[in-house]
């Protein structure tokens, strides 16, 4: 089992920055690839960004490529979600996402284990 806890959502403005942190407790962090993916209201879930375990393969959604970025600290069991230039469309409830196995996704039915989300609101 791993548990998933998100943190560091808010009430922002256009153009804002924050950093989205997601702590791991069970298993081994490093086994997993982990992802971020987001809720809009009314809307389904969708990709956001991966990592792989050891950092070195990442994957975004083209809408947040080159506003967001995705990394990890497996001494500290965290991953973490830089999102810059934040715009009202990013409005959603951000959830990170475990996998076992080496290979990232973006499909969300292929992560095992969901933490339970942080809000993330943009106005303009």
């Amino acid at each position: 089992q791993v548990q998933l806890v998100e943190s560091g959502g808010g009430l922002v403005q256009a153009g804002d920055s924050l950093r989205l942190s997601c702590a791991a407790s069970g298993r081994t962090f490093s086994s997993f690839a982990m992802g971020w993916f987001r809720q809009g209201p009314g809307k389904e879930r969708e990709f956001v960004a991966a990592i792989n375990w050891n950092s070195a393969n990442t994957y975004y959604a083209d809408s947040v490529k080159g506003r967001f970025t995705i990394s990890r600290d497996n001494a500290e069991n965290t991953v973490y979600l830089r999102v810059n230039s934040l715009k009202p469309q990013d409005t959603a409830v951000y959830f990170c996402a475990a996998k076992v196995g080496p290979v990232i996704s973006s499909s969300p039915a292929q992560y095992n284990y969901w933490g339970r989300g942080t809000q993330v609101t943009v106005s303009s």
